[in-house]
């Protein structure tokens, strides 16, 4: 089964992992306090995962050429995106009318994706993660693994 990795790049990381079939598998966030630490993690968390095929980065900078970097040195297919890239594509124009509304917007849909893959839903949800999960639904939409949004998310409430 191939994975798609979906990070939302900082010293405060997003992570996102699909599997094949577009459904989430697991998501968090990691604070990396300097980037030796972060040099270490990317290094250490993209070969510990034999099945990985890609990896979006969301944002650029020095956290975001890291997990380039290691991905292209071990063969991994990679994408450089911007937040604007993936809303554009997930969000309802009114839903991202402000910087507020779409990060609004965002941390719902989050969750609908989370709920559609049938993972437990979060206490609270950081905007890290939920970029990286949302990130990550725009990769697989991308890569063609999933043909479109399903409709469950889009009309799906969380509990």
């Amino acid at each position: 089964m191939e994975e798609l990795l979906a990070v939302d790049a900082g010293l405060r990381t997003g992570l996102a992992l699909y599997g094949r079939e577009g459904r989430l598998l697991w998501y968090g966030s990691k604070h990396l306090g300097n980037r030796t630490s972060l040099r270490r993690a990317v290094r250490t968390f993209l070969a510990d995962r034999p099945l990985l095929r890609w990896l979006v980065v969301e944002g650029g900078g020095g956290p975001g050429e890291l997990w380039i970097r290691e991905a292209d040195r071990i063969g991994i297919g990679t994408m450089l995106i911007s937040a604007e890239e993936w809303r554009d594509v997930l969000l309802y124009q009114r839903e991202r009318r402000t910087g507020a509304g779409a990060k609004r917007s965002a941390l719902s849909m989050a969750l609908r994706v989370i709920a559609w893959s049938r993972l437990p839903l979060p206490n609270r949800l950081g905007d890290d993660a939920a970029e990286a999960v949302l990130a990550g639904l725009w990769a697989v939409l991308q890569v063609g693994w999933i043909p479109s949004v399903p409709g469950e998310i889009r009309h799906i409430r969380p509990r």
